[in-house]
C-alpha cells in the first residue's frame, strides 16, 4: 500500500528555511556576541596597556627630574669644592681675620659695613712664549694658556655721606691686601627718619701676598696708624 503525504510540499519547504533562518539567526547572534567579546576583551587590554603607559611615563619623567636634581647638586657640589678650596688657599696667605681688620679699620668712624662676600673667579690668560731658533733659522713664539683664580670681594655698608664713602675707597686702594677697589652703587637710605648712603664695593685680593707679622699688626692696628 502506498503512503501518501497530504502536506504540501510548500509548506514543508517553508519549514525548512524557517528552521535555516533560525539557525542562521542564532549564528549570527553568536558571531556578533564573540565580536562584541572580542572588543571588549580588546578595550580592557587597551585600558590597561594606557594605564601601564602612564605609569611608565610617569616613572621617566620622575626619573628625568632625579637626574635634573643629581646634575644640579653635583653643580652646586662644584661649586662648593671651588669655594672650599678657594678659601683654603685665602685663609693660607691671607687670614680672614687679617682681611677683616682690613676693611673695618679703614671704615670711616660714621660708617658701617652689613654685608661682606668673597668669591673665587676664574680667567684664562694667554702668554707668548719665545721659542728656541730651529733648523731653518726662524723663530716662532709658543702661545701658553693658564688659568688664574682672582679672589673678588664685595663690600656692601652705610655712610654718612658721599665724601665717607669716597675716603674709605681711597684707604682701601692704599692698602696692601686690596687692589682695584671700584664704586658700583651708592644711593640713600632711611633709616628711623635719618638718612644714610647705602653703598657698595668691588675689590681684589691681591696676588702672591707675603704678609709679614709686622704688616700683619699694622693691618689690625690701623685705628692708630696708617698703612
Amino acid at each position: 500500500m502506498n503512503n501518501v503525504d497530504f502536506v504540501p510540499e510548500e509548506y514543508v519547504n517553508q519549514r525548512e528555511s524557517n528552521r535555516a533562518n533560525i539557525v542562521c539567526l542564532f549564528l549570527f547572534v553568536v558571531i556578533m556576541g564573540g565580536i562584541a567579546a572580542t572588543f571588549s576583551i580588546i578595550k580592557v587590554r587597551q585600558k590597561a596597556v594606557e594605564k601601564d603607559l602612564a605609569i611608565v611615563t610617569k616613572k621617566m619623567n620622575d626619573a628625568k627630574q632625579q637626574i635634573a636634581q643629581l646634575e644640579q647638586l653635583n653643580a652646586e657640589r662644584k661649586v662648593m669644592m671651588k669655594t672650599a678650596v678657594m678659601t683654603a688657599e685665602l685663609i693660607e696667605t691671607v687670614p680672614r681675620s687679617v682681611l677683616l681688620a682690613c676693611l673695618t679699620n679703614n671704615l670711616p668712624s660714621s660708617a658701617s659695613l652689613i654685608e661682606l662676600k668673597i668669591e673665587g673667579k676664574d680667567r684664562t690668560v694667554v702668554t707668548s712664549v719665545p721659542a728656541k731658533e730651529s733648523k731653518d733659522k726662524t723663530k716662532k713664539a709658543v702661545v701658553q694658556t693658564t688659568t688664574v683664580t682672582d679672589t673678588l670681594i664685595e663690600i656692601q655698608g652705610l655712610a654718612t655721606t658721599d665724601i665717607d664713602v669716597a675716603n674709605y675707597i681711597a684707604a682701601l686702594t692704599n692698602s696692601i691686601l686690596l687692589e682695584k677697589v671700584g664704586l658700583v652703587e651708592s644711593r640713600e637710605f632711611d633709616i628711623e627718619g635719618i638718612k644714610y648712603r647705602q653703598f657698595k664695593l668691588n675689590a681684589m685680593l691681591k696676588k702672591e701676598i707675603q704678609l709679614t707679622k709686622e704688616d700683619v699688626e699694622r693691618i689690625r692696628n690701623k685705628s692708630k696708624e696708617t698703612i
